[in-house]
């Protein structure tokens, strides 16, 4: 019986009944409302709880601290999804450093360096998900992969891009790629808006908008992004081993243009999972 029922006595054991009742109905609500919150705030995070996920199961070498590669802090690995934004250690390192300001920044107008065949022009930032970022006098970026990722997907069947007006989250997927039948996702640089798209296969840049003001702390660049390299040289001929490394080396020890090519299809899997940061 109901208090809306003409028979509804309003005594005290109805009150009690029906006073616990309903408080239960309100708690419930409640939890329902605060977990719909919850989930609504974190669609917006989603992309970053799928990469801090996949960060932890990638090999302790894909997640060298960019301060092991100085040899600031040898055998260090990071515990931030490559985000030195957040970090509580890296301005500590900064602060060690002393005058190499030159590791943050780079040098505009210098010539690319080569390292194996692989050009590595100065006048840009490095993500360690093989994308570069070149800030323009408007306050846009151009996105692109690097040399190594070029090679690394050589001629791919397909390559999707975001939309014009689509937005990007660092460390959020930036393109798709389909190399040999293998599915690529490669993570975005910078957070922004897409303002436009050009090239076609492995040869794609974007025009982005950042958000304001561009944030690049997480970015290589300098020393840095050539100690990198030569680390991800490495760390590729680690994955693959001796005997396969040397089918993909032309003469004068520079890598083959199409790297996709070049490896065995049991293997290629692995190795762009591995080299693109995606377990």
């Amino acid at each position: 019986m109901f208090p809306w029922s003409p028979e509804f006595i309003w005594d005290v054991p109805h009150l009690a009944f029906f006073g616990s009742l309903y408080g239960v109905l309100l708690v419930v609500l409640g939890m329902l409302v605060t977990a719909a919150l919850r989930t609504w705030k974190g669609l917006g995070r989603a992309e970053s709880v799928v990469w801090h996920a996949d960060f932890e199961e990638l090999p302790a070498a894909a997640r060298a601290c960019r301060h092991q590669l100085t040899g600031e802090a040898p055998g260090r690995i990071c515990d931030n999804g490559f985000d030195c934004r957040t970090c509580v250690a890296h301005p500590e390192f900064l602060a060690r450093q002393c005058g190499s300001s030159h590791l943050q920044s780079p040098e505009l107008g210098r010539d690319a360096v080569e390292r194996l065949g692989l050009s590595m022009p100065l006048d840009r930032y490095y993500h360690r998900g093989h994308t570069w970022v070149q800030p323009a006098l408007d306050g846009t970026v151009t996105v692109g992969l690097d040399a190594l990722g070029r090679r690394l997907a050589g001629n791919p069947e397909e390559v999707v891009l975001p939309a014009v007006g689509r937005g990007l989250l660092v460390n959020g997927p930036v393109c798709r790629m389909k190399v040999r039948g293998n599915e690529v996702r490669v993570l975005a640089p910078v957070e922004g808006e897409v303002v436009e798209a050009l090239g076609s296969g492995a040869n794609w840049t974007l025009r982005v908008r950042p958000t304001a003001p561009l944030d690049v702390r997480h970015l290589l660049a300098g020393d840095e992004a050539r100690l990198w390299l030569l680390r991800e040289v490495e760390r590729l001929e680690q994955i693959l081993g001796v005997r396969d490394v040397g089918r993909t080396l032309a003469d004068g020890g520079e890598l083959v243009d199409d790297l996709a090519e070049a490896l065995p299809s049991a293997q290629l899997d692995s190795v762009l999972a591995e080299m693109f940061l995606e377990p």
